[in-house]
């Protein structure tokens, strides 16, 4: 394509901050630019298309039906050209950065990340352990695992398992424990949780008995299940993170019932990146070893 039918870069790299942020102003300080000047420039790129991309609104922009048809295929084209460079410049393969939440990090990846280091030993992996959300476009990440729907605008997303949840304590206190009523006698760690409710409801059970409880809460299912191993009170835990513990005797799941709210751990990254060797690598190598069964099974 002769490059007089293409756009300028400067006002295609406006669009694509602008569009990601649906702000001029957010895009003006990303780019270090006056917000007349990213005005000045969509303007250049409007013209150029011969039709409006943005609806300008009082206090806030919308993109048009043009400018959602263009936004995504101009986030792909300077993603490729990042991936490109940083190729170039040998850092392709080098470091994988993985951001997850703790619980699943302490209690699964950090098990198995050893195999995917020994069948892939040319790339480095750097692990972030957060709950918050990460934006791909602005942070040095790869891949984020976290728990959701799946449904991230602009992300591909693969489904690990279900957060599915069920009561589970250590075994001197499972030993007092014989109807799921039993389980308000004893210390509810983090009483508020909501699953608490579902999975009380789903037994049968008033959730009024858990009204005026202490509000303690300790942040992360890694801490809960830490405090009833050490017999400090029953938590609601994700089962799939704990079949060594089960298995081993540490805790005890004294019900069959468990519970979900729709929710699953996901992994997570931009869908312009998906061919990138090392999160391709990496991509590869989890849902065979998530799908792939129990030792001794």
């Amino acid at each position: 394509m002769p490059t007089s039918e293409l756009p300028p870069l400067a006002a295609i790299r406006v669009f694509e901050a602008a569009a990601r942020h649906l702000s001029f102003t957010r895009a003006a300080a990303e780019l270090g630019m006056t917000q007349a000047a990213v005005s000045y420039q969509i303007k250049i790129l409007e013209e150029r298309v011969g039709a409006p991309l943005f609806l300008r609104l009082p206090r806030q922009v919308k993109l048009t039906e043009t400018g959602a048809g263009l936004a995504p295929a101009v986030s792909d084209a300077f993603e490729q050209l990042r991936v490109a460079y940083a190729g170039a410049r040998g850092a392709g393969r080098a470091t994988l950065v993985i951001t997850t939440v703790l619980t699943f990090a302490s209690n699964w990846l950090s098990r198995h990340l050893g195999s995917f280091q020994i069948a892939n030993p040319d790339i480095a992996v750097r692990l972030d352990t957060t709950s918050r959300m990460v934006d791909f476009a602005r942070e040095e990440v790869d891949v984020a695992i976290r728990s959701g729907t799946g449904e991230w605008p602009g992300v591909a997303a693969h489904l690990l398992f279900a957060a599915d949840f069920t009561p589970m304590l250590g075994p001197k206190l499972a030993a007092r424990v014989k109807t799921p009523a039993d389980l308000l006698e004893l210390t509810l760690l983090d009483a508020g949780d909501p699953w608490w409710r579902q999975w009380f409801t789903a037994a049968g059970l008033p959730i009024e008995a858990l009204s005026g409880r202490p509000d303690t809460r300790l942040g992360s299912q890694a801490y809960e299940a830490s405090a009833a191993m050490a017999g400090h009170g029953v938590a609601i835990l994700t089962k799939a993170f704990y079949a060594a513990e089960i298995a081993e005797g540490r805790l005890v799941q004294p019900f069959d019932l468990v519970c979900g709210d729709g929710h699953g751990y996901w992994l997570a990254y931009p869908h312009a990146r998906r061919n990138v060797p090392k999160i391709r690598a990496f991509r590869d190598w989890l849902l065979a070893e998530i799908s792939a069964p129990p030792p001794g099974r």
